[in-house]
């Protein structure tokens, strides 16, 4: 990606997660909360009253959870198109190379965590599909004695596109939720996708249940940020894949001075203009400085159990793609 275009990039992205919630109970979600056979983890409980951080201004864990809900509760309507604006678009592209860095095959059960406006959860059903249709396609090119009739019925009789695909978009914020639905409506997405309230640090989800988990532009906003990894390394499968795309730390000098104006002095601008809110976006910049490097990620990751943990740096660092195995 040309230089240029490198610092014109924004601080806005990921959905914050409050700490008390109720869950949905849909196939897989685990039973009850507290109460069932896994009611033991009751890591809301355990929660200390020690300090941390929502942008650069110090509150206590409890407040930053409601704190974060509310920005993004603010700024839902807008979110798509403050991100095209900020970006002039390049997030599209980031959230592309995680799909290509991911390279689901058909069947692959996909957790997608704040993941509310669909974005990474319709590129992964576009994905799947278009795998799913070239093998088909392949099959039907390699039996060259089937007549046209045998090969219609082929494809009247093909009921999953998705080639038994299934992602499941999790997210705490029932605002981020309610656009995705809408958006996936008017976009025509209905089969393999499914919608769910719940909290990165205590996912409603059985062990062992997913193939792949993602997150995009949200571990930032999570109040306890080893919490949350430890949870996506619960619900994969052994052999299953962690994938975060997130803000990270600049490190071309030059860019860094300029992608710091860029963010101090518009982006709070043009959140107050187009989306009416300049705290908010001024806690999404501020947040973005808050987070670990690179390699102080990594580090966490593999701190949750992760293995053949590695990351690679877009766009001079302003974001990064992390990836872990469960094995």
């Amino acid at each position: 990606m040309a230089a240029p275009s490198s610092f014109l990039l924004w601080s806005y992205y990921g959905h914050g997660w409050s700490r008390v919630m109720r869950y949905c109970r849909l196939p897989g979600l685990r039973s009850s909360w507290p109460g069932g056979p896994l009611g033991a983890r009751h890591l809301s409980q355990e929660k200390r009253a020690t300090e941390t951080h929502f942008g650069f201004e110090t509150v206590s864990e409890e407040e930053k959870g409601g704190k974060v809900y509310q920005v993004f509760e603010s700024v839902a309507k807008k979110y798509d198109v403050m991100n095209d604006m900020m970006s002039l678009g390049i997030h599209r592209i980031w959230k592309d190379l995680l799909l290509w860095k991911m390279r689901p095959f058909p069947g692959t059960q996909l957790l997608d965590v704040a993941g509310g406006t669909g974005d990474i959860a319709f590129r992964f059903l576009n994905y799947v599909q278009a795998q799913h249709q070239g093998k088909q396609k392949r099959q039907l090119r390699a039996q060259q004695n089937l007549s046209w009739e045998e090969i219609a019925k082929k494809y009247r009789n093909e009921e999953d596109s998705l080639g038994g695909s299934r992602v499941m978009v999790c997210d705490i914020n029932k605002e981020m939720l309610k656009i995705g639905k809408q958006k996936a409506r008017a976009q025509g997405y209905k089969a393999g996708l499914a919608w769910v309230l719940g909290d990165a640090e205590e996912l409603p989800f059985d062990d062992d249940k997913f193939d792949v988990y993602t997150i995009a532009f949200g571990i930032r906003n999570v109040t306890h940020i080893d919490r949350a990894l430890q949870e996506a390394h619960r619900v994969l499968k052994p052999g299953g894949r962690f994938l975060c795309l997130e803000f990270s730390q600049v490190n071309n000098p030059l860019i860094s001075r300029l992608y710091d104006l860029y963010s101090f002095q518009v982006i709070p601008v043009l959140g107050e203009v187009i989306a009416g809110d300049w705290k908010s976006y001024q806690y999404l910049v501020e947040s973005i400085r808050q987070f670990p490097s690179q390699e102080e990620f990594k580090e966490m990751i593999e701190d949750a159990g992760f293995q053949k943990v590695t990351y690679e740096s877009l766009t001079s660092g302003i974001v990064a793609i992390h990836s872990g195995f469960k094995l």
